[in-house]
């Protein structure tokens, strides 16, 4: 096995046992709530708006028809493998070289949609609230989050 295939396995196990068990490197003092608000509070930091966002909003508009193509692409991929499934079974033999197209057709479209969706779902995009008369963008965060903001759970849009 190679020795960056090696390195990325341990990279992801290392990963999902810090986010399993929440370990984190630097961690900071909880922001106190009083016991009467601590069931009902959330809290929330600002959120940025690098212009990652701004392109996963841009994008977003678009969520129908980038669905559309991407669904009519597979189709037209689901043939060009059985076109070339039907030429192999047509000359009952194998050739390797007729799946050469396919297969690398295959492999670009799987990375087009990873990009894609990579960009439409941005960091914040699972994250992101809203409070009531407050016209700020927030994201949910831990108690322990520099900048971190309790607010009650009945002020929170999701």
């Amino acid at each position: 096995m190679k020795k960056t295939m090696i390195f990325t396995i341990l990279a992801l196990i290392m990963i999902l046992m810090m986010v399993s068990f929440d370990i984190s490197f630097s961690p900071n003092a909880p922001i106190p709530v009083p016991e009467s608000v601590a069931p009902n509070a959330l809290y929330v930091c600002p959120a940025a708006s690098p212009a990652w966002e701004q392109y996963a909003s841009i994008l977003a508009k678009f969520r129908r028809p980038i669905v559309i193509g991407f669904f009519s692409v597979g189709i037209l991929l689901c043939f060009i493998w059985a076109w070339s499934l039907y030429q192999n079974l047509l000359k009952d033999k194998f050739n390797r070289d007729s799946f050469k197209k396919p297969w690398g057709a295959t492999k670009f479209f799987f990375w087009a949609i990873i990009i894609v969706i990579i960009l439409m779902a941005t960091p914040n995009h699972f994250r992101t609230v809203h409070l009531k008369n407050n016209p700020q963008n927030w994201v949910l965060c831990e108690s322990n989050t520099p900048g971190a903001k309790v607010a009650p759970a009945d002020m929170v849009i999701p």
